[in-house]
């Protein structure tokens, strides 16, 4: 690991906003009280990387608490460094594998759950990694509240035909959907807002893939 990232990781753990590992089973079923000190919503970003996302819907929605969750903390370093130094008071990190993510959060906790640009995963035989495959659905509605949302944004075809079947075989209801977010009527602030791959994948002229679900 290079002395730069070694450097992140030391300074990710002193940061206030950012909860690692173990450390954040303390805080399952009362992240708004226990976390961030009210009872506002709570919303994850899932795979956040740098968490511009987080970062950005924190600032547009400040009565809403944000977390963003991943497992690379020199990654998570970025977005918890921007919150700090901005004062957003209402954004959170958590550093921990996904797929643990029922060890972290209470039924019903959440109110929506935001996945924007994950790794596809496109090999067969890492199906069952992709964020969007049934066993992370399943785990998704056990903490989403019963009017909780879903959101996924990709650049990814094959990903979100992908999820698209899921959607489908689950029989679950899509509120919206669009293989070209930027020229559809669905477009807005929220959706509007671009991480640094999202601005790499538009410079090369790729369509974004956008669906919004619940279950």
């Amino acid at each position: 690991m290079g002395k730069d990232k070694l450097r992140k990781f030391a300074e990710v753990a002193t940061f206030k906003n950012v909860v690692q590992l173990d450390a954040g089973k303390d805080y399952k079923g009362k992240w708004a009280k226990k976390f961030f000190g009210n009872n506002n919503p709570v919303v994850l970003e899932l795979a956040c990387g740098k968490g511009e996302y987080t970062v950005n819907l924190a600032k547009m929605f400040p009565h809403i608490n944000f977390i963003g969750i991943d497992y690379k903390g020199n990654r998570i370093w970025r977005g918890a460094k921007t919150a700090l130094e901005e004062e957003v008071s209402n954004v959170g990190f958590l550093r921990i594998q996904i797929e643990t993510i029922l060890e972290y959060f209470a039924e019903n906790e959440i109110d929506e759950i935001w996945i924007t640009f994950p790794d596809p995963q496109p090999q067969d035989s890492r199906e069952k990694k992709r964020l969007t495959n049934p066993k992370f659905l399943e785990k998704y509605k056990a903490i989403l509240n019963d009017d909780g949302i879903l959101h996924l944004k990709t650049d990814n075809d094959g990903f979100y035909a992908y999820t698209l079947e899921q959607i489908a075989l689950l029989n679950l209801p899509k509120i919206k959907e669009t293989t070209n977010l930027y020229h559809s009527d669905f477009v807005d602030e929220v959706l509007s807002i671009k991480t640094y791959y999202e601005r790499k994948y538009l410079a090369d002229n790729k369509n974004i893939n956008y669906v919004q679900w619940r279950f």
